[in-house]
């Protein structure tokens, strides 16, 4: 994914899947000065990480 889909994606008013290998995330945050995205995994949502958007995938399911 891109930075513009992450930041489309974060601004939507529906919900739309995301993952990050295989796993379910909220993207938080959108940074597009470093290509990044602040994310909360659905199994362990206390827990914010920070990952390139690159590495997330748009679409339900895992394709690894």
């Amino acid at each position: 994914m891109d930075t513009k889909r992450a930041l489309e994606i974060y601004n939507a008013e529906e919900t739309i899947p995301v993952h990050l290998d295989g796993r379910p995330v909220w993207i938080e945050k959108v940074d597009e000065t470093s290509g990044t995205a602040a994310v909360k995994i659905e199994s362990n949502p206390e827990r914010t990480q920070n990952v390139p958007v690159d590495q997330l995938q748009e679409g339900f399911g895992s394709t690894v």
